[in-house]
């Protein structure tokens, strides 16, 4: 596993005049990069109650591949509130809420009647790459999810993740303008969210890639959809965006996996996407999600690192 104090840290690693400790970040990320899944496993025996151990173990997993995967020992621990007790124990405090969000802003995702717009994570439909809220304002990004599986469908459900961290230097490296047009705070704009002709979310333009002021770290806010997603109309916007959809095609450098009951994901909001799935009679797809505007709290404290 990565020791946290050999972790590169500089105010200048995703300064494009600064190639020095970019080439530093850069090669740590790369020796971290995880080869299977698992190496984000964390078995965790009470969820309530983490151990120093199970804590540090998340914490460096996140830092170094961009998530963990945790597995709980006793599957009988399936009540909600341990993804509250989750994140509060890594300083994870501010929920995001929703339209579909339970009223303890966790949400629920199984299929289910949904009155007015239809949102595709509570149907059994494939979910395309995303990172979570890229639909949010400035000051409400997403940086942290808690996703617990409750009961998996009987067939199909399969996440596939890829490091936001280790997109950004494929990218960089092949064409680092690329970069500046994805850092545009008008690169990527969401329509307004129109429900019964009421506009409940105004239209919202920002940057693909941003960096936290205070920690230092790298956000990105990213959809794979076709529709209701405005590209800003310039060339390197769009040879950009064009190579992103080669790199997620790419399953060298992705990993797949499916949540077994008991099972969870704690990422920095990285790049995800979902296939359709199944249920039956006997088994039905439920997940628990939580989304944090706070980062990990041990990783607020690596500057430029993730």
């Amino acid at each position: 596993m990565i020791n946290l104090n050999k972790q590169p840290k500089s105010d200048k690693i995703f300064d494009l005049s600064c190639t020095r400790d970019y080439e530093i970040w850069r090669q740590f990320k790369l020796n971290a990069l995880y080869k299977n899944v698992e190496a984000l496993k964390v078995e965790i025996v009470d969820p309530y109650s983490l151990t120093p151990e199970e804590n540090t173990a998340i914490t460096q997993r996140c830092a170094a591949y961009g998530a963990a995967i945790y597995q709980l020992s006793d599957v009988s621990l399936q009540d909600k509130t341990l993804v509250h007790q989750l994140g509060q124990q890594l300083g994870l405090l501010s929920l995001d809420g929703n339209l579909r969000s339970d009223e303890d802003n966790v949400s629920s995702l199984q299929v289910r009647s949904q009155q007015g717009n239809q949102y595709i994570p509570y149907t059994n439909k494939p979910l395309s790459w995303h990172t979570d809220g890229y639909y949010n304002a400035a000051d409400k990004q997403i940086w942290t999810i808690i996703m617990h599986c409750v009961s998996p469908a009987a067939e199909g459900g399969v996440n596939s993740l890829l490091d936001h961290e280790i997109l950004y230097i494929y990218l960089r490296d092949e064409n680092p303008l690329w970069i500046e047009a994805l850092m545009h705070p008008q690169a990527m704009t969401i329509p307004s969210n129109i429900e019964d002709g009421k506009e409940i979310r105004a239209a919202v333009a920002g940057p693909v890639f941003s960096v936290d002021k205070i920690s230092g770290r790298l956000h990105m806010r990213y959809s794979a959809r076709k529709r209701n997603i405005e590209w800003r109309d310039d060339v390197l916007t769009q040879h950009a965006v064009e190579k992103i959809n080669e790199l997620l095609a790419d399953e060298s450098i992705t990993l797949k996996y499916r949540l077994n009951a008991g099972e969870g994901i704690i990422c920095n909001n990285v790049l995800h996407n979902r296939t359709g799935f199944d249920d039956s009679d006997t088994q039905q797809r439920l997940m628990y999600r939580a989304r944090y505007y706070d980062q990990i709290t041990e990783m607020r404290g690596i500057k430029c690192f993730g």
